[in-house]
């Protein structure tokens, strides 16, 4: 009996330890108590996994972070002076959101000379291959996923031209969202001049890369500082009709001309710096800074596990609360959290009209079951579900009312919003949102309504497998 004695007070010490260490990283109480949990079932493997995957990781990688943009920061000083103003803005109600961006994502409001929209993946791929061979000074591009396939060796055959002619060219891809593009791929490009750099490259990760956080989702191109495309196209066979035919990923990219693209250079250079260690802070970089314009007024928004801002995030919850007519959500993967469920569950009981359109097929069915487990309660509070197919739905795309949007990389996910590193650009014009309005309506052609699902007509094993599935939605 004094071994069991002994056992249970040493459980006990180990517990309570435990929880002080815990508690002092100040996270939500959900993760804190899951943490604690697991701990205590794992007294030895769970310090290790706690040290390897869990918050501390997190916190270091985000003191790296921070150390590489604050030099940034300083050393681009001479050139972040100029600022923009957002006083001559003609809709007072662009003014809240424009000051939640400035004070959260540190970014000012700015008119582009204009913006071009596309939904279908060659449009995007020759208008952006078109920008890299005018470029004269650099290319920067940053992508989640670069595949070794038609479109990719033709974009890699591209930027190693360009960089054999003197221009310079900086690639920048996720480590675990392009692992299989391939070191002679990459050797290819950096022996014709190009510089190359991962972004957080994890040795575990290939166990399940589909759980790893803190990565670059960001779909980011920069051309001699002027010219900028963000959207949610990865430079993937998927996106064009050309090669995959009629199974060809629907997506929303955009194509910005004038002084925002200062912004999306900004936010290269800040991830460049943290995987590279160095980053250039000349002024020929940005050109437009200050510039005058007289297109749609827009504002890059940044978020990423390095702020506890959670730009992107906020600003969505705050566009949808504040809408007066319509919300319409273009998502692949939704799986709100319960800020962004309350917001769109009110606007729809407010009388406003919401609408989520997603994928009737989901390329990764965890996802696509904790989805689902929401369907319900938004039905019976007025939202609109809409499952578009039999293709995949790619596009990331917020539409509040008539003149406010939100198009880029970032889905209506917690990973978006919180784990991983996304840009978006926030766009304050009637006539680009009439634009993508017509888009969404377009895709209402392909989508079918959910309807509400009985309960006792429902296969049990799809409703537990949904149910548990949202178990997992603070990590999807």
């Amino acid at each position: 009996m004094q071994w069991a004695t002994g056992l249970a007070i040493g459980e006990t010490i180990w517990v309570v330890g435990l929880c002080i260490w815990i508690i002092q990283d100040r996270r939500s109480p959900v993760a804190t108590l899951a943490w604690i949990f697991a701990l205590a079932w794992l007294p030895v493997a769970g310090i290790a996994i706690y040290l390897l995957i869990g918050p501390r990781r997190l916190t270091r990688k985000r003191l790296h972070y921070h150390r590489g943009t604050k030099r940034l920061a300083e050393a681009l000083r001479h050139v972040r002076t100029g600022g923009r103003s957002a006083d001559i803005v003609q809709a007072e109600h662009w003014r809240p959101l424009m000051e939640l961006g400035r004070r959260s994502g540190y970014t000012l409001p700015a008119r582009a000379h204009a913006i071009e929209l596309f939904t279908g993946g060659d449009a995007c791929f020759a208008a952006m291959e078109a920008a890299i061979a005018a470029a004269q000074h650099h290319v920067h591009l940053e992508t989640y996923i670069w595949a070794r396939d038609i479109v990719g060796r033709r974009f890699g055959a591209l930027l190693a031209a360009k960089a054999r002619d003197g221009v310079e060219v900086r690639v920048l891809i996720d480590a675990i969202g392009s692992a299989r593009l391939g070191r002679g791929f990459l050797q290819t490009l950096r022996a014709a001049g190009a510089e190359v750099a991962s972004f957080n490259p994890m040795s575990l990760a290939r166990f399940r890369p589909d759980l790893v956080n803190f990565r670059t989702h960001r779909k980011i191109l920069v051309c001699d500082g002027r010219t900028g495309f963000v959207g949610g196209t990865n430079i993937w066979d998927v996106h064009s009709a050309a090669v995959s035919g009629s199974a060809a990923w629907r997506d929303t990219h955009a194509r910005i001309d004038g002084p925002p693209v200062s912004d999306l250079q900004l936010a290269f250079l800040e991830n460049w710096q943290f995987a590279n260690g160095s980053a250039p802070t000349s002024a020929i970089y940005f050109p437009e800074r200050g510039g005058e314009a007289s297109g749609p007024w827009m504002q890059i928004l940044t978020s990423g596990p390095n702020s506890d801002h959670h730009t992107i995030e906020k600003f969505c919850f705050a566009a949808i609360a504040g809408a007066r007519r319509q919300v319409m959500i273009t998502t692949p993967y939704f799986v709100p959290n319960e800020p962004m469920l309350s917001a769109l569950m009110t606007a729809a009981l407010r009388g406003v009209t919401v609408r989520i359109a997603v994928p009737s097929r989901n390329d990764h069915w965890l996802v696509a079951a904790a989805s689902r487990s929401y369907y319900e309660g938004l039905i019976r509070g007025g939202v609109q579900i809409l499952e578009y197919g039999p293709n995949m739905l790619h596009a990331k795309v917020l539409i509040v009312d008539d003149d406010i949007a939100l198009v880029g990389t970032a889905n209506m996910d917690n990973r978006s919003f919180r784990l991983n590193f996304e840009i978006a650009a926030a766009i304050y014009d009637c006539a680009v949102v009439e634009q993508l309005t017509g888009f969404f309506e377009h895709d209402l052609q392909s989508t079918v309504k959910v309807r509400l699902r009985k309960a006792h007509l429902m296969n049990w094993l799809q409703r537990l497998l949904e149910s548990t599935a949202r178990l997992f939605s603070p990590m999807l």
